[in-house]
This record gives structure tokens, C-alpha cells and sequence, in this order.
């Protein structure tokens, strides 16, 4: 599979057309499904199709929306599609009505002409960072079978590495779509959450959750972020040698994995070498917010309100290690809920003036290279300790109400590490920008590393 630009030159040179792109994507989902794959909750060949034939139909008539006319994209099963049940990888809303109209982000991208080839897995909820789901089976690394894809929008990920779709569109509420794009080797972009609408998308925490895609490239980032925010943003590269990037060692490099500290400190000199400044400062109020873990405080408060209805009724149709991080939010007191969001605002201005003096943060994705299933499934205790550590540091950016961007910056014969790009509220446009030229260097480095 490759880029949307690439596919959008080939579909526009008539060297493709929609409906031979829709056949290779079916053909590989259906590999997938062979092998036992979990990727999907639902697969619309039916209206996949028709929406290819109509891709094909509208160019030949001179009208292409965008460059995603007649790409195939995966939806993570989070989002409601018109006519289709939005399950929320859950047995808890099979039995809900279909969706009467698409969520916002989902609307702004079949406009755009992209085709939606099937609803992705995920974790239940998207209340995990290891996109394990015991309903409708667990989504495998598809670069190391045995190792988790990462979460919550796993099914999102595998689309994307196994060629199904060229881009997916889910969602990051602590690095959801980081983490399994990081884990995948893959490139995704969070976005600041209030850039892109929530409109029609089932709500884990309203203070942190965001609409963002996972692809192959910044490029493509760039591309379905623009359809889906309503913003046309200025990302042209920005030359290495004018940025200034800082490395902080508080809390976000504790207890790394070996690989990551290896890519991730490899990656860093990468960039000095080519003439941009590196430059380690210090972040303490990073260890301040982790002791109180406000985010998962404020998180599971939020996350119980909406699904409080839903567990008096069918509690035993939850994931038992969901439920158990949704039933934390019970007992929250409204004055504990108002210093947890008190303490969000206070780091919110911490975080910009410790990252004013630069034009992004460096730091790796995931503290740990993907971790293998059965080590993670062994028992509660390994679940949640690895669950805890996965997400450290990509939920940074979202306490913070940042922006961030995801490169693989592992070697051949490394498992996957990713590295992250991160600003605050509203540096989007800065963060893909910078993303485009760090993603140039680490591809040079791929291009002339020996087979």
C-alpha cells in the first residue's frame, strides 16, 4: 500500500481506478480473515463498492473533491456511520440502533470521496492502551505475530500496516492512535482535541479526546487532517537547521526499554548531526501531575458518567478490566473532580512555558517496544502495570492539550519504536511542518542502511 498522494497521482493519471484500488484492499482484508485476523467489528463491502464505482463515475466526469477521492480509509468502530451500529469494539451496544447519520469527522471525509472499507477493532471502549478486546478478538502486531498492535485503535493500525486501507481515522484520548501507530511502524498525528469535531463519536473523556489519523506518512497526516478539521494549515518543511528541540529526562525516559532508548537517543543525534539544536531542559511538574495521576483521575469520572446507565444494566457484558477502570470513577467526589481539573489547568500553563524556548519536544512515543500478548494477558496485575506504562507518555500531550506526531525511528532489524514531535494547544501546523523534514532524515537513513 502506498501514500494517498501516490495513490491520488495513480487514480488521477488513470494508471488506477477506485474500484481496482477497492479490490486489492478487499482481497487483502480477506487474507487477513484466512490468517484469523481480528482487525474489523464490521466489513461494508457492499457500500465500500458502491462508494468506488461512484468515485470513478464522478472523475470521469471531472469532479474529484479531494485527494482522497476513491482512497480506501478504515473507520475505528468509535464512530458512527450512517445506516451501521457504532459498537465501540462492545457487546454492551449490539443491540443499539443504527447510526441516522455519520459522525462529523466521518461526513467531512466521505465528502472529501475517501471509500470506507470497514468499522476497525479496538480496545472496548477505547478505554486501554493495548488494544486487547475479548469480544471480538484481539488485532496481532502484523510486523511480529505474538506482539500487541497497541491501542485503543489497534483494528485502526493493522488496517493500515497490512495494506487494507491507506490511512484510518480514529481517536486519542491518551495516545490511541500514537501508540498502536508506534508500535506498528507506522506515523500518526493527534491533533489539538478542539480542532476537530466529536460530533457522533462515542465519548470517553470530553477533556481529552481527539480525532486524528494513523497512515504512512506525515504527508498523509497532513492530508486527512485537513479534510477532517476544515483547516488548510501551512505544513511546508522547515529546514533542521533553524529548529531548536528539546529533551527532557524527567519522567518521560524513566524505566526505558532498551530498544527505545537505542532508537530514540540514535534519532537525536540524527538531528544534530544535520544542524538542529538539541537542547535538554528540565520539566518537574511532569512528576508532580504523575503522582496524582490526575488525566486517568479526571478520565474514568468522566467515562463513568456516560456509562453509569449502561453498567446498572449490563454490567456483565463489559470487559472486566474496563469496567474495573470505569467503576474507579464512581466514587469521585465533586470536590476531588474540580482539583483534579484544577491541577489540568495549572499544568496546561506549565507545560507551554517550559516549552515556549522551543519549536517541539522530543521524546519517545511508548516507553516499551509492542509487548508480547500472552505476557501482557498472563494476569490482571501484568495487564494494568503494562497498560500504566504504555501510556505514560504519550497522555502527556493530552493533559497538556498538546499536539503530537508519531515517526518510526526504529532500524530493519529492531522491533518498533516510535519518536514524538509534541507542541502545545494550537502548533499544528508547526508540529507537521517540523515532522515532514525529521521524517526526511530518518527515511535517508533507512534508504542507505545495508539489506
Amino acid at each position: 500500500m502506498r501514500t494517498i498522494r501516490e495513490y491520488s497521482k495513480a487514480l488521477a493519471a488513470k494508471r488506477l481506478s477506485a474500484g481496482e484500488l477497492l479490490d486489492a484492499s478487499l482481497a487483502a482484508i480477506d487474507a487477513d480473515l484466512v490468517h484469523g485476523g481480528a482487525t474489523y467489528t464490521h466489513i461494508d463491502r457492499l457500500a465500500a463498492r458502491e462508494a468506488a464505482d461512484a468515485s470513478d463515475a464522478f472523475r470521469e466526469r471531472g469532479y474529484v473533491p479531494s485527494a482522497l477521492a476513491g482512497v480506501p480509509l478504515s473507520i475505528k468502530d468509535l464512530f458512527d456511520i450512517k445506516g451501521q451500529v457504532t459498537t465501540a469494539g462492545s457487546r454492551v451496544l449490539c443491540g443499539a440502533p443504527p447510526a441516522v447519520r455519520d459522525a462529523a469527522a466521518v461526513a467531512r471525509l466521505r465528502e472529501a470521496g475517501a471509500v470506507f472499507v470497514g468499522r476497525t477493532n479496538m480496545s472496548e471502549f477505547a478505554f486501554s492502551g493495548l488494544g486487547m478486546n475479548p469480544h471480538y478478538g484481539t488485532p496481532v502486531n502484523p510486523l511480529h505475530a505474538g506482539l500487541l498492535a497497541g491501542g485503543s485503535s489497534s483494528g485502526a493500525a493493522v488496517s493500515v500496516a497490512l495494506g487494507h486501507a491507506a490511512a484510518a481515522l480514529g481517536t486519542d484520548t491518551g495516545g490511541s492512535v500514537r501508540i498502536p501507530a508506534a508500535f506498528c511502524g507506522l506515523t500518526a498525528f493527534k491533533p489539538t482535541a478542539r480542532r476537530v469535531p466529536l460530533d457522533g463519536a462515542v465519548p470517553l473523556s470530553l477533556s481529552f479526546d481527539s480525532v486524528g489519523p494513523i497512515a504512512r506518512s506525515v504527508d498523509c497526516c497532513a492530508l486527512l487532517d485537513s479534510v477532517i478539521s476544515g483547516q488548510a494549515l501551512d505544513t511546508a518543511p522547515r529546514p533542521l537547521e533553524r529548529l531548536r528541540f528539546g529533551v527532557t529526562y524527567d519522567y518521560v525516559a524513566d524505566d526505558l526499554d532498551e530498544t527505545v532508548t537505542t532508537a530514540f537517543h540514535r534519532a537525536v543525534g540524527m538531528l544534530r548531526r544535520a544542524g538542529a539544536s538539541v537542547e535538554r531542559f528540565a520539566f518537574p511538574e511532569l512528576h508532580e501531575v504523575a503522582g496524582g495521576n490526575p488525566l486517568a483521575g479526571i478520565t474514568a469520572a468522566q467515562a463513568w458518567a456516560w456509562h453509569r446507565e449502561h453498567v446498572a444494566r449490563d454490567a456483565d457484558a463489559y470487559d472486566a478490566r474496563v469496567l474495573k477502570r470505569l467503576l474507579a470513577g464512581q466514587g469521585r467526589s465533586a470536590a476531588d473532580y474540580i482539583d483534579l481539573l484544577a491541577a489540568r489547568e495549572r499544568f496546561v500553563r506549565d507545560a507551554r512555558a517550559r516549552l515556549a524556548h522551543f519549536d517541539a519536544w522530543l521524546l519517545p512515543t511508548v516507553a516499551v517496544v509492542p509487548p508480547a500478548i500472552a505476557q501482557v494477558d498472563r494476569d490482571d496485575a501484568a495487564f494494568f502495570a503494562m497498560n500504566a506504562k504504555v501510556l505514560r507518555n504519550p497522555s502527556v500531550v493530552n493533559f497538556m492539550d498538546g499536539c503530537a506526531l508519531t515517526l518510526p525511528c526504529h532500524d530493519e532489524n529492531e522491533l518498533p519504536v516510535g519518536l514524538s514531535i509534541c507542541g502545545p494547544a494550537l502548533a499544528d501546523a508547526s508540529i507537521l511542518a517540523i515532522g515532514r523534514s525529521v521524517e526526511a532524515l530518518l527515511r535517508q537513513r533507512a534508504d542507505v542502511a545495508p539489506a
